[in-house]
């Protein structure tokens, strides 16, 4: 997972007094607690927005921005946060069903 915390936005025909080319974009915050309404999102977001090799390189599947983008690595932050090993994110990922379900976490007896 990248260390980077911000991208920038890929500037695109210059729209005059609103241009955003330039404009940081952060990570998208997490949640307090993970509930399992999280949990589905954010298995979602890792799904969907799978790496992808092209070209250029690995880009994001679903809108072509460098792999990981910003869904991607909250989805990935949020499942590590439920308690998921990152050998258990690549499978959810390896299976591309972004319906799956994440069993809730063990708790202590």
């Amino acid at each position: 997972m990248s260390t980077s915390t911000a991208h920038r936005v890929r500037s695109g025909a210059s729209s005059g007094a609103g241009d955003m080319s330039g404009e940081v974009l952060r990570d998208i915050p997490l949640p307090p607690y993970v509930t399992g309404e999280d949990t589905q999102f954010a298995v979602r977001a890792v799904v969907v927005h799978a790496p992808r090799r092209w070209s250029g390189g690995v880009v994001c599947r679903n809108d072509a921005s460098p792999h990981p983008c910003r869904l991607h690595r909250w989805g990935a932050q949020v499942l590590a946060l439920r308690g998921l090993r990152a050998a258990e994110i690549a499978a959810l990922i390896e299976r591309g069903d972004p319906t799956a379900v994440v069993p809730p976490p063990d708790r202590p007896a």
